[in-house]
């Protein structure tokens, strides 16, 4: 069973274990330890990890969000 936990938001120094990038999955195993992986890793590996994940945190939808609009005196 995998929850996702909302409390342990992942941040900009948290790194993918796989290729250093910014981590936006955070899993936690049954055995204990924590992986951090990127958006293309963790849908690379994500079949297994649910097979193994007590908890994880799931942030890839960052990524499709749309930024602000700068205001006009910046354009």
């Amino acid at each position: 069973m995998t929850t996702a936990v909302a409390s342990s938001q992942l941040t900009a120094a948290d790194r993918c274990d796989r290729c250093g990038a910014q981590a936006y999955l955070r899993v936690e195993l049954q055995s204990g330890g924590e992986l951090l992986f990127c958006a293309h890793h963790a849908r690379e590996h994500g079949d297994k990890l649910k097979e193994i994940a007590v908890n994880f945190v799931d942030e890839t939808h960052k990524l499709t969000k749309n930024p602000a609009p700068a205001p006009d005196d910046e354009h």
